[in-house]
């Protein structure tokens, strides 16, 4: 079926749900099905809506299809010495473009290039009124005003059908070093705190309660400077130490129990809760495997600088921190702009309070 074809079929299924006031849940491959599900009772499959539409090495740019295979990406970009800059989480082998999107995850390389909704230059998206509509373009300046665009990126399909996106794509670093240095855990949110203010070629951090990692990239003269001016031993297979880290299959996301994670001041220091711990994104994220309470997770979250969101497991709370009332009314009246009848993943637990 032609690109047209489906697009238009997708259309005429977000008609038909909002004059029968029946909700849908947009289902790609699910990959990030356990981020949260909908209460609807339909399943709008947009996984066959895939390919890449355009792309442009020169530029810099390429547009795909919502249902693309981040794989396929990936693949495409490499043949050219380029990557996706957020370094995006897979959790799966089917992982689309559009569920990527949808919850904006990035990897380690976060804190250094971007979210993933910062490499968004526009987008094609079915509104609830079921109109197909396009935001954006593939310059940078043809991104101005209020850019509905990147308001797709974390929306977790509330708000549109994504059917294509338009992103800035950068080229492959020259050189990768990974280096690794023992530190206290003070010492450690100190030290990667510092690195990250100086003019150094990082491109990832973490520290696992022991050890501190971080990622030099760039050319080979700089990172063997950046090197010797930090120290540290180098690592013989860093790009699977990332690759564990992204794809949560390092030897900590193997503890048994809910697993939470902090989005905080890269700078908050240690935080004193009973469990395990493992520090990302250079500070700025944490993840804790625990059993202390729900409301004590969420305490401790909000004296650091940030939230806590339940990515695994089974508590009595939330799996995601309640919207402030001044946020939650700006949500609502997006919300009513872009899905006035309210079929898109109604009851999604990002905003249950919707």
């Amino acid at each position: 079926m032609a690109d047209s074809d489906i697009a238009a079929a997708l259309a005429d299924e977000v008609r038909a749900a909002a004059e029968a006031g029946r909700g849908l849940q947009i289902v790609g491959s699910g990959s990030k099905g356990f981020l949260g599900r909908s209460g609807a009772e339909i399943a709008l499959a947009v996984g066959g809506h895939c390919g890449i539409v355009h792309y442009e090495p020169v530029e810099l740019v390429l547009t795909a299809r919502a249902g693309t295979p981040l794989a396929e990406i990936e693949a495409a970009l490499a043949e050219h010495g380029q990557m996706l800059p957020f370094e995006p989480p897979h959790f799966g082998p089917d992982a689309t473009l559009g569920g990527t999107l949808a919850t904006n995850l990035s990897g380690p390389r976060r804190p250094f290039a971007g979210a993933a909704r910062d490499f968004v230059l526009g987008t094609r998206v079915v509104n609830g009124r079921g109109e197909v509509l396009r935001f954006g373009g593939e310059v940078m300046k043809n991104v101005a005003g209020y850019d509905v665009s990147r308001l797709m990126a974390g929306s977790h399909g509330t708000l549109g059908v994504l059917l294509e996106a338009s992103l800035k794509v950068l080229p492959r670093p020259q050189v990768e070093m990974t280096l690794r240095q023992e530190f206290a855990p003070a010492e450690a949110i100190r030290q990667l705190n510092l690195w990250a203010a100086q003019p150094l070629p990082l491109s990832a951090g973490a520290y696992d309660g022991e050890h501190v990692y971080v990622r030099l990239s760039g050319t080979e003269t700089g990172v063997l400077a950046a090197h010797r001016r930090i120290g540290g031993e180098a690592v013989a297979d860093g790009k699977a130490y990332w690759r564990r880290l992204r794809e949560h299959e390092h030897a900590f996301f193997d503890h048994p129990g809910p697993l939470w994670r902090f989005s905080v001041a890269p700078t908050a220091a240690p935080i004193e809760l009973p469990g395990h711990w493992l520090v990302d994104w250079a500070g700025a994220q944490r993840w804790y495997s625990g059993d202390a309470e729900p409301g004590a997770v969420r305490q401790a979250a909000a004296r650091a600088g940030g939230h806590a969101t339940l990515w695994r497991g089974e508590v009595d709370a939330p799996r995601y921190t309640p919207l402030a009332p001044a946020l939650l009314a700006l949500h609502r009246r997006v919300k009513a702009a872009l899905d006035p009848f309210g079929i898109f993943n109604p009851g999604h637990p990002l905003y249950p309070q919707a």
